[in-house]
């Protein structure tokens, strides 16, 4: 995984936002009790894959995969 991100997180993850451990969109971010507001971000994928020591471990988690279903609009003419 690359370093955390150590600004503050924002309410919600974006476009923008990048899971750490292979690059795709993150979809879910977790915060670890003791790390100073460093946060992990994690693609649906990989959130699935470590989510139970995440809650295991008490992180503070933000779970947006809801929005994997999520449609784009299309622009208007």
């Amino acid at each position: 995984m690359t370093a955390a991100t150590t600004f503050p997180p924002t309410a919600e993850l974006s476009r923008l936002d990048r899971c750490d451990r292979c690059g795709a969109q993150a979809f879910a971010r977790a915060t670890l009790p003791g790390a100073d507001g460093a946060a992990l971000y994690f693609c649906g994928h990989h959130f699935r894959a470590h989510e139970d020591a995440l809650v295991a471990a008490g992180a503070d988690i933000l779970d947006e995969r809801h929005r994997l279903d999520e449609r784009v609009a299309a622009p208007e003419a």
